[in-house]
């Protein structure tokens, strides 16, 4: 029962905006895939949208209590790299193949507050790779 039709508790637009920063801060200066690198890019790009996500949707607590983010958050990435097609493993775009891919979600949730959102970084496959990240949002209420 997945649904993207909940409100996201940033808009849409910034969703894709703190997306796309964190995939840059990640793979800005990556010329091609680097199967050791995958593991420090994809905790970047999470570690950068879970920050975003909670600083952005903290309210202030005045009285000098914590507060939470009235959601709770789940960020996947995914890292895909791009097939050679000639036995000599070229990994220049306009010469490399591409792999299948096809991910799904599900979830039994409130439609309502509750949502997911996906979105393919496309600066990545110049060099090589795709990357898939989801963003997951629980509506846990005030936390205060």
């Amino acid at each position: 029962m997945a649904s993207e039709n909940a409100q996201p508790p940033v808009s849409y637009s910034r969703l894709q905006e703190l997306t796309t920063a964190a995939c840059e801060r990640a793979l800005g200066s990556v010329t091609s895939y680097n199967h050791a690198s995958t593991e420090e890019w994809n905790t970047t790009i999470i570690n950068t949208i879970l920050g975003t996500l909670v600083e952005e949707t903290t309210p202030s607590a005045g009285d000098g209590t914590h507060a939470q983010p009235p959601f709770k958050y789940v960020v996947n990435s995914t890292i895909i790299q791009h097939a050679p097609i000639s036995s000599g493993g070229s990994t220049d775009p306009s010469v490399t193949g591409r792999r299948g891919m096809h991910a799904a979600s599900g979830a039994f949730w409130s439609n309502e507050k509750d949502g997911m959102w996906s979105y393919k970084y496309s600066a990545a496959e110049n060099k090589g790779l795709d990357v898939v990240v989801g963003i997951i949002w629980i509506y846990v209420g005030d936390q205060r």
